[in-house]
């Protein structure tokens, strides 16, 4: 089955918008924009599971998913940061990076994976990429 992390085609443009490269993986911002600055960091590599990643590799992608947070938080100042790893449909490791708020959608319960109720003009959509890498920049 392709994977549409590696293929990086329609699917993936339809679903998130890339930010920047980090060590390890690629940083997306999620379309549907529910929780707002939601992120998607995906390995760069194809793997389906952590324990394939040599000790090296694990060490970075957690700093990228670090870096990643640390963006979200400056930026958004959530309440609360929700991970999420998935693999039954898309078997390629990666992340769901969800900033919560006490008065947003699904305080105290589990993120949605795709509400479908919230898409931005395509400008709004870059001015948040543009927020995001400057502020990945300031981090480094």
């Amino acid at each position: 089955m392709p994977c549409m992390y590696c293929e990086k085609g329609e699917k993936l443009n339809n679903a998130a918008i890339k930010i920047c490269d980090l060590q390890v993986s690629e940083l997306y911002l999620n379309r549907e924009q529910s929780y707002p600055g939601r992120l998607i960091l995906v390995l760069k590599s194809h793997a389906e599971e952590l324990y394939e990643l040599s000790q090296n590799e694990r060490t970075a992608f957690i700093n990228d998913i670090c870096s990643a947070a640390k963006a979200m938080e400056d930026l958004y100042h959530p309440g609360r940061i929700n991970y999420g790893m998935y693999g039954d449909n898309v078997k390629h490791i990666h992340v769901h990076i969800v900033p919560k708020t006490k008065d947003g959608l699904d305080w105290n319960g589990v993120f949605q994976m795709n509400p479908r109720k919230t898409y931005l003009a395509d400008d709004e959509y870059m001015k948040i990429v543009k927020a995001y890498k400057e502020k990945l920049e300031v981090l480094k």
